[in-house]
């Protein structure tokens, strides 16, 4: 019987376990989206994962959703996350970056630059700014020519992560971000190749997909989806047929893993799971959800065909979750205040299960 503590063949990795630190947005960056010492504390606290994948970092300005955040598409930036890598793996942990492209959730406030998006449908709900939550603004459409360009900044950025000394990427496809998009019905109302049948939609996400295996190997490429989330109003329809084409699509890139959050029923998601021939990372708890992941949701998980399973708000409170979970140790509450409030308090400030004298 496969449990969470065995041994597991990433690629060319081997992880000592296959619990994954799921990506996190923490809005701990420097000015310029540099990433900093306290980052690189923070990331290597958790470097008992089998597999830590970052909170999402923007592979360009345009591509930036949230102040605060970090970006892999400078010299500076890259220098900036060579200690962070360095010390991850100085204590035995394995780090991919998480290529997080906004798209149309993002504002001029925080880019100086209007965002983009598959059309000129603006997201639903507020969105971070440096002046606090704002309404999301109408994001303009991208050109038909202007789209792989788009597509190219995911793998320009996977080549310098690979220069700072990544392990490999995971493609943010999830959320409601650009990929997300483009495979949305709501958000995507074009009618070029890029829109309209599941083909159109699932082509920008093939693309990105396809080109940044083409620059660092599909052995160092995930991607993460979030089949029928809806989050920020970026709607799924036909959710069975077009996540199923997207892994049909993809199948042939010999892609590091396939990250699903449970966002869908759970028999879409087996299905899904036996449709993809690769490694498959599901996070059993849906972004917002009440209930956190717990070892009870991952065993489950792991008995329905998961190869690994992603935790994201248990790591905040618990540097050391792998062992908690090992031990049957309690599990600490985070602050949910300081997930995004910067600094070190709610960030470096959690500590290791003390047992009693």
């Amino acid at each position: 019987m496969t449990t969470l503590f065995d041994r597991y063949h990433l690629g060319a990795l081997t992880l000592p376990n296959r619990v994954v630190m799921a990506p996190m947005t923490r809005v701990r960056a420097a000015a310029g989206g540099l990433a900093t010492p306290s980052m690189a504390a923070y990331y290597t606290q958790r470097a008992t994962a089998g597999l830590i994948v970052t909170e999402g970092i923007q592979p360009s300005l345009v591509g930036q959703s949230n102040p605060g955040t970090p970006g892999l598409y400078t010299d500076a930036q890259v220098a900036a996350w060579r200690p962070v890598t360095d010390a991850v793996h100085t204590n035995g942990g394995r780090i991919f970056a998480q290529i997080m492209h906004g798209g149309r959730v993002s504002h001029p406030d925080t880019t100086g630059t209007q965002p983009v998006g598959p059309s000129a449908v603006p997201a639903v709900g507020r969105v971070f700014t440096p002046a606090g939550p704002q309404p999301a603004p109408v994001p303009r459409e991208l050109d038909a020519a202007e789209v792989p360009e788009q597509a190219r900044s995911y793998a320009e950025a996977a080549l310098r992560a690979v220069d700072a000394g990544f392990d490999g990427v995971e493609l943010h496809g999830a959320n409601g971000y650009l990929i997300a998009q483009f495979l949305s019905s709501t958000a995507n109302l074009r009618t070029d190749a890029y829109g309209g049948s599941i083909a159109g939609r699932i082509r920008f996400a093939v693309e990105a997909v396809s080109t940044t295996v083409e620059a660092v190997g599909g052995h160092r490429t995930g991607l993460r989806l979030s089949p029928g989330a809806g989050i920020w109003g970026a709607e799924d329809t036909d959710v069975p047929a077009m996540y199923g084409a997207l892994l049909a699509e993809l199948a042939p890139l010999d892609l590091a893993y396939i990250h699903l959050e449970a966002t869908t029923d759970e028999d879409v998601l087996v299905e899904l799971r036996k449709a993809w021939p690769g490694t498959l990372i599901v996070n059993p708890s849906a972004p917002a959800s009440p209930r956190q992941a717990d070892k009870a949701a991952a065993d489950h998980w792991l008995g329905l065909g998961a190869d690994l399973i992603s935790f994201g708000r248990a790591f905040i409170a618990n540097p050391d979750l792998v062992e908690r979970l090992r031990q049957g140790l309690p599990i600490a509450p985070h602050d949910e205040a300081t997930w995004y409030e910067g600094g070190d308090a709610g960030y470096l400030t959690y500590t290791a299960y003390r047992h009693a004298a």
